[in-house]
């Protein structure tokens, strides 16, 4: 913008407002008083306008392709793999996947940043996507299993259930896994007894995987994460028999209102056999 029609605006704003905004009576142009009270209004504007050409934007990009949001674990093991075979059988298009822990996947379905969430569930795990307003479908099964490092002969180094003078180190899931949620609420309804001293937690199942890896103790581990780091082809073993283990669903989930029409032929041919539930 030349100078001559910068200063054709500053006036037009102006007259506009109907007071100066610039004090022009000295060498050092300065905002006058009113100009002070002026500018955070106009930066929190500029702000909004950049905010909503944004949201605009997504709004756009959301409509002409498939937005999924997956927590970690599944959109290393199973999204890719499911992805290939439903691309067997349909054109899915562009497709857009974003990955973060079960906290945080909620909230981008329930701020609508999303279309579909991918995750671990069980029926004794409570989630925040109310049933009136979300349905989903079952797409896959998993199951979490205790597991440990083995030793040298090929025993596991950690053994459940251990006992109340020697309880098993255990490395958990934070509060924000969804994973963590059902292992706390299968404990709490239906688990054996088991002895468990917590020596390090996160929400993310490959970083306790690492670890049970290096000896640190016993994680639940999903299957579809541990399959290929299992004796013999790796150094991880069971630390408990079957009795321990969770059988989970692996469910996508969506919102009931009506979304774009990518998006609804997708889940029209997604659920034309079993049906959302």
């Amino acid at each position: 913008m030349t100078q001559p029609a910068f200063s054709r605006r500053v006036r037009a704003l102006e007259t506009w407002i109907g007071v100066p905004l610039f004090d022009r009576g000295s060498h050092r142009i300065a905002l006058t008083p009113a100009g002070l009270q002026f500018e955070p209004v106009a930066q929190d504007i500029l702000r909004r306008l950049y905010q909503v050409r944004q949201e605009a934007r997504d709004a756009q990009a959301l409509a002409s392709s498939l937005r999924f949001v997956s927590t970690f674990a599944l959109s290393l093991t199973f999204f890719p793999a499911w992805m290939l075979k439903l691309e067997e059988t349909m054109i899915l298009g562009p497709v857009e996947l974003i990955a973060d822990n079960m906290q945080a996947c909620e909230k981008i379905m329930l701020g609508g940043q999303a279309q579909f969430l991918l995750c671990h569930s069980h029926a004794a795990a409570s989630h925040k996507l109310d049933p009136q307003e979300f349905v989903s479908t079952p797409i896959g099964q998993d199951v979490l299993m205790p597991l440990t490092a083995s030793s040298d002969d090929g025993t596991p180094q950690f053994s459940l259930p251990g006992t109340s003078d020697d309880p098993v180190p255990h490395l958990a899931y934070s509060e924000r896994s969804g994973i963590g949620r059902i292992l706390a609420a299968v404990r709490a309804r239906e688990a054996p007894p088991v002895w468990l001293k917590p020596v390090f937690t996160s929400h993310l199942a490959i970083a306790l995987k690492t670890m049970v890896g290096q000896g640190r103790g016993v994680g639940w581990i999903p299957a579809s994460l541990a399959a290929d780091d299992l004796v013999p082809k790796g150094g991880l073993v069971r630390a408990g028999d079957a009795r321990w283990d969770v059988a989970v669903e692996i469910r996508l989930f969506r919102e009931r209102a009506r979304q774009s029409e990518r998006a609804e032929d997708f889940w029209a041919a997604l659920t034309r056999e079993s049906g959302p539930q």
